[in-house]
């Protein structure tokens, strides 16, 4: 089996609503995505034989998913008052709603899908909220 591995970070802001304990204030890290995938063969022909993926073709969905999350205050939908909202957006704040809570387990399953959903074939992407903390979705 190969297995191919890249990374992107981003910074973004989060709270958690209904949480007993500081991460319920918002607050911001310096996220890392690590990708994985893998393959049993190898591609046979043409310029990228020899390869499971081209790394830059990886590399670029990783990069552009970071990059759309970057510099965003990202919320659970239903978390802030309508007034709160309002204001933020009022001063153009780069918001991100979700359905869910934003937790590092959360980011790895939505980050999974959408990188699945581009046609990447991901075997596992795990999600950094500290250098020491970190959480994994995987096939």
């Amino acid at each position: 089996m190969y297995s191919l591995k890249t990374s992107a970070s981003f910074d973004s802001a989060h709270f958690l609503s209904g949480y007993n304990g500081k991460c319920a204030n918002i607050h911001g890290h310096h996220w890392l995505v690590e990708v994985e995938t893998a393959s049993e063969n190898l591609i046979e022909n043409g310029e990228k034989r020899g390869m499971v993926i081209d790394f830059g073709d990886l590399k670029k969905a990783v990069r552009a998913l970071a990059d759309s999350y970057d510099h965003a205050l990202i919320y659970e939908k239903d978390t802030l008052k309508p007034a709160t909202l309002a204001a933020l957006k009022d001063e153009n704040f780069r918001l991100i709603e979700l359905e869910c809570r934003p937790t590092a387990e959360n980011f790895a399953r939505i980050f999974f899908g959408q990188l699945t959903d581009v046609g990447l074939s991901v075997t596992k992407v795990t999600v950094y909220e500290t250098p020491e903390n970190c959480a994994s979705f995987e096939v």
